[in-house]
């Protein structure tokens, strides 16, 4: 294994100011989410459904969200309350159920994300002379 360099002054500067930067946008992130009357989970679950390959089950959600299914099971359960998503029979399998955003949901999740795209366009400037300030 090759011996790692030693880290300056410079590169923990770097770090520190990506970590804030992070931090700042999650913390616009769930602002916007709350103003648009969702959750940072809910806004987050209707992106991953919007954005994933293939169809989209409960079991699939939570392992792209990274938690466990029962939790995913809540989330989606409340999803549907909002009527945000809806459970639709897979027509190969008719008892396993896909997840499908709903026209109310798609206009939520489209504007959240032109906001969330410029908010990040705007973050880009910040990161990439911090990114490239690490050796």
């Amino acid at each position: 294994m090759a011996k790692q360099a030693r880290l300056t002054l410079k590169d923990y500067q770097a770090l520190a100011g990506i970590r804030r930067g992070m931090r700042q946008f999650l913390e616009f992130s769930a602002g916007a989410a709350g103003a648009a009357g969702l959750t940072p989970a809910q806004h987050q679950a209707l992106l991953a459904i919007k954005g994933m390959q293939g169809p989209v089950t409960v079991g699939s959600l939570a392992e792209w969200l990274g938690v466990r299914p029962h939790s995913a099971v809540g989330l989606v359960n409340r999803l549907v309350t909002l009527k945000l998503v809806a459970r639709v029979a897979d027509p190969a399998d008719r008892r396993r159920m896909r997840l499908r955003l709903t026209k109310r949901a798609e206009a939520k999740l489209a504007a959240l994300s032109q906001i969330h795209r410029a908010e990040l366009r705007r973050f880009s400037s910040v990161l990439a002379p911090l990114l490239a300030a690490l050796h």
